[in-house]
């Protein structure tokens, strides 16, 4: 990874004057974005602002290209073996979606999950049950949130034969705890069940190799890599992405049709209906671009190293309690924490307007798994490639003050 200096003076805000620069610490939501990233966004809007896919001059033909090379990095960044296995959507969440509406099922047939999902990895399935009548079953974590081999095993045996898909995430946003999905894919496929990742904190601090995880489908986000907000990606082995059902279809998605019938064109495109976000694409395909350079895995020991940073800090200052694994190293990016006696949205408040420090607070879209613990809302901050020791520090010691305002009342 390049030094840490020259990578911040690739990111506008971290470059303002000391008294308008934040300490960002919300990169589990959306991160910062570089120069190159912004650049490749406003050279499609100042130099070739087109339609891609559509129109034959050279201007439509530029836009195609820019946006099929960036569906290329894309694809190298996951390990796909092909570019057209790596579907545009806006988020995500989209991208779980398409899967949620377009996998045939039949009544009673079963999707599993863990306990701990995103919101995006639980309503769709849920709403499907209600819809559709197939059934929505979860594994459970241990108390801290980590994975129970023996329980998910137990689980997809319990639904042997009805078990249509599992559909888990690589890596918590609550916690930032991760999960053994090649390990779990393989169980999967040996219950005749294909497997769906939600890799949206993944792809931005971790090597991912679809090839090697074996896994159908994996959906993840661009904005939370450096790229633009509303780009996704689902990406899909081959045979996997042809028996999907498309949720969306007209402009862009057939090759040709009759007033009584159509002819859907391959994926990925059956899958991107309308006018596409262009400059979007674009940009993500820089993301992809930047993160290759930095290395996901010199990403994940830098914030590793950061966790701990942290994570001391807060257990020798006795400032706040840590959720979910005590060894930073099994959180990755993510300190989750609570204030004894403040609701989390209090804290964030506190050092947003006193320190300017940027977290998340609340239930991080996992409210099933912190309403059965009776849990409330967690504090989270959340690190990436570019946070210093230095900014670990700051809010440390704004949390410091917080503990001796709450002292002195």
């Amino acid at each position: 990874m390049m030094s840490l200096a020259a990578l911040r003076q690739d990111f506008p805000l971290l470059t303002r004057p000391h008294h308008e620069r934040p300490v960002y610490f919300d990169n589990a939501c959306v991160t910062l974005k570089p120069e190159p990233v912004i650049q490749a966004i406003l050279e499609y809007y100042r130099d070739y602002p087109a339609c891609g896919e559509r129109s034959v001059h050279r201007l439509s033909n530029k836009v195609t290209l820019a946006v099929e090379r960036a569906r290329e990095r894309l694809a190298a960044l996951v390990g796909a073996t092909a570019a057209h296995q790596v579907v545009f959507t806006k988020n995500a969440t989209e991208a779980i979606n398409h899967v949620a509406w377009g996998l045939p099922m039949e009544r009673g047939d079963v999707v599993l999950t863990s306990d701990k999902e995103h919101n995006s990895n639980l309503v769709p399935w849920l709403r499907r049950a209600e819809f559709e009548g197939t059934r929505h079953a979860f594994f459970a974590t241990t108390e801290d949130g980590a994975y129970d081999a023996e329980g998910f095993k137990e689980a997809v045996s319990a639904h042997k034969g009805r078990l249509r898909l599992v559909a888990v995430h690589q890596t918590s946003n609550l916690d930032g705890q991760s999960l053994p999905v090649a390990e779990i894919t393989e169980v999967a496929h040996d219950a005749g069940a294909r497997v769906l990742i939600d890799g949206a904190q993944s792809v931005p601090h971790l090597p991912v190799d679809v090839e090697r995880f074996g896994v159908d489908y994996l959906a993840w986000s661009v904005h939370k890599m450096m790229g633009p907000s509303g780009v996704g990606c689902l990406y899909g082995t081959d045979e996997a992405l042809r028996v999907l059902r498309p949720r969306f279809l007209g402009g862009n998605t057939v090759a040709e049709t009759r007033l009584d019938g159509f002819t859907l064109l391959d994926p990925p495109h059956t899958f991107e209906a309308g006018l596409q976000d262009y400059a979007g694409m674009i940009g993500a395909g820089a993301a992809a671009d930047y993160l290759m350079r930095l290395g996901p895995a010199e990403v994940h020991e830098h914030v590793t190293k950061l966790n701990r940073h942290l994570t001391d800090g807060l257990e020798a200052r006795d400032l706040a309690v840590v959720h979910g694994p005590q060894d930073p190293a099994l959180r990755g990016s993510i300190v989750p924490f609570t204030v004894p006696g403040l609701d989390s949205h209090d804290v964030a408040l506190y050092l947003d307007e006193k320190a300017n420090v940027c977290i998340r607070s609340g239930a991080h879209c996992v409210h099933s798994w912190l309403n059965a613990r009776g849990a409330g809302g967690w504090a989270r901050a959340s690190l990436y490639a570019y946070n210093t020791t230095e900014e670990c520090d700051l809010f440390l010691d704004a949390l410091a003050t917080l503990k001796t305002h709450l002292e002195a009342a």
